[in-house]
């Protein structure tokens, strides 16, 4: 029995997750539950339930969870860079930089670690869950990340001076973190997969490593995302809507843009999500009070949540299926160490050193909603796919773990934090 035998139940289940998706987010609005923990019990319920549908076990249909999944994360990625009202610049993005910089590396040096001496990871398994781990998610972050195109930014004034009504740092932070780290995580994932295929001696394949999976690939993103942004948002920006519906299709251009630039990129061996979200932020850049930016941002922010409410509805449905069956004792406390310890520490240390005074209980927020996600799978399912790697059902297991916890986790403390953070932000501002 394949998984599509039994259509009909799968297309309930699918319209069960989707109904949910459309409907469910203004009834959760100011709630302590998040829609994507509502999905995964769905997917749960769904798959336990004696319906006949196979379990969708991602290590049996890697393929399919690669794509999907990159699917999924390059339409978020647009999404993200959609979002961004704040204009780019070395100072206002400090803390970006730091968590990107700092605070990912360290993730990835810290995880690797704990898996390599409290699990007794091989060191080629060690490194390609701390790569996975280390992505935050744009998608499942979505209710602590800035809103709609406009509505966190004030252009400044000669009044204002400088610095003028931004965004506020938090949303602002997990927002440009989430849309650049899904990208820089690939270098990551090559250096597990040398180690897996040239072994640990590190001489052998650093060199090509640094210059070619680091340097190269990431500048060729940052580049054809900007030039191909800059294209797309004369191209269509400069296209009349005579009409309402003419207006409300041109939110199809955004998706279409973000496939265009990825597979580019992908085509010239460059990082493309790199190049989806700098090509993204870039449209949202060009003419920016321009009324096309809501319509691209509402058909991109409809096709991510409908992608990640299959992919989330699947996730349930592993674990219905067992995937977190080759868990250990260990592999659980390194998995919420991940979540509880690791990310929050290096988060406070990357910002430490952005040389950006902020409340320390901003900087708390900011390290705490590490939220993983999809970009965790797909370059699991990637690694998977270049080379074989040893203990590769406990990967699936601890990864599968540490996403679930994440989803409950933050999203059950991510409304209520923001709320209060707004509101002791507000008292400020009165004073």
């Amino acid at each position: 029995m394949t998984f599509f035998e039994d259509y009909d139940v799968v297309l309930a289940v699918l319209g069960i997750a989707f109904l949910a998706t459309a409907l469910l987010p203004n009834l959760l609005e100011k709630r302590p539950v998040s829609l994507p923990m509502i999905l995964l019990a769905t997917g749960f319920v769904a798959f336990a339930l004696p319906l006949g549908i196979r379990d969708p076990d991602p290590a049996a249909n890697n393929s399919v969870t690669l794509h999907l999944a990159e699917l999924g994360v390059i339409v978020s990625l647009m999404g993200a860079g959609l979002k961004i009202d704040r204009p780019f610049g070395l100072r206002s993005w400090r803390t970006t930089w730091a968590l990107l910089a700092i605070t990912m590396p360290l993730t990835i040096l810290a995880t690797a670690v704990l898996g390599w001496w409290a699990v007794g990871l091989a060191p080629a398994a060690a490194v390609l869950l701390g790569a996975v781990i280390a992505p935050t998610d744009p998608v499942l972050a979505s209710e602590i990340q800035v809103g709609a195109p406009g509505e966190g930014y004030e252009e400044t004034t000669k009044e204002q001076g400088p610095t003028g009504e931004e965004e506020d740092e938090v949303r602002f932070a997990l927002t440009s973190e989430a849309g650049l780290n899904d990208g820089l995580a690939f270098p990551f994932t090559y250096a597990a997969i040398f180690i897996a295929t040239s072994g640990a001696i590190i001489g052998e394949w650093v060199w090509g490593w640094l210059t070619v999976e680091v340097a190269y690939k990431i500048a060729l993103g940052l580049l054809l995302g900007f030039l191909s942004g800059r294209l797309a948002a004369r191209t269509i920006l400069a296209t009349p809507a005579k009409t309402e519906i003419a207006r409300a299709i041109t939110g199809v251009s955004a998706v279409a843009a973000t496939l265009l630039v990825y597979g580019l990129t992908e085509s010239l061996s460059g990082y493309g999500f790199v190049a989806v979200f700098v090509a993204a932020f870039t449209m949202r850049n060009y003419e920016r009070d321009h009324d096309y930016h809501g319509s691209l941002h509402v058909f991109t922010e409809q096709a991510e949540l409908i992608l990640t409410a299959g992919i989330v509805i699947a996730l349930g449905g592993a674990v219905a299926g067992g995937i977190l069956a080759p868990l250990t004792f260990e592999a659980v406390l390194v998995g919420l160490a991940v979540i509880f310890l690791v990310r929050p520490i290096a988060g406070m240390v990357g910002l430490s050193l952005a040389r950006k005074r902020l409340p320390l209980r901003e900087r708390a927020a900011m390290s705490f909603f590490g939220i993983r996600g999809i970009g965790s799978v797909f370059y699991l399912a990637y690694a998977f796919s270049e080379t074989g790697f040893p203990q590769e059902d406990l990967l699936w297991a601890m990864t599968a773990f540490v996403i679930i916890t994440s989803i409950v986790v933050h999203g059950v403390t991510g409304v209520p934090v923001m709320n209060y953070l707004d509101r002791k932000r507000a008292k400020e501002a009165t004073r």
